[in-house]
């Protein structure tokens, strides 16, 4: 028989009466279902995280012209050196 009080002990709960038989009827229905996948013979069956193949989805890079820097800079306020000026925010 499942000890309902320990395990509510573990996870820190304090169950009530009534609280403690519904809990021990649902942790026999769990524990008899996991007693059910324990017997399935998986021999041979590979292990994985999905049920479906999955693969990657992203394209392959492709290198194309890009917009040139003065233009990018144009509308910066503060553009430094080719780059954008931006204002610090850490501490030396």
């Amino acid at each position: 028989m499942i000890d309902v009080d320990h395990v509510a002990r573990l996870a820190r709960l304090e169950l009530r009466a009534e609280e403690r038989e519904r809990m021990r009827g649902q942790l026999e229905a769990i524990l008899g279902y996991v007693d059910q996948l324990r017997r399935i013979d998986v021999e041979g069956v590979e292990p994985t995280a999905h049920v479906l193949p999955l693969g990657n989805v992203t394209r392959e890079d492709q290198v194309r012209p890009s917009c040139p820097a003065e233009v990018m800079l144009a509308n910066a306020p503060d553009p430094e050196a080719e780059q954008f000026g931006v204002p610090r925010i850490l501490e030396e």
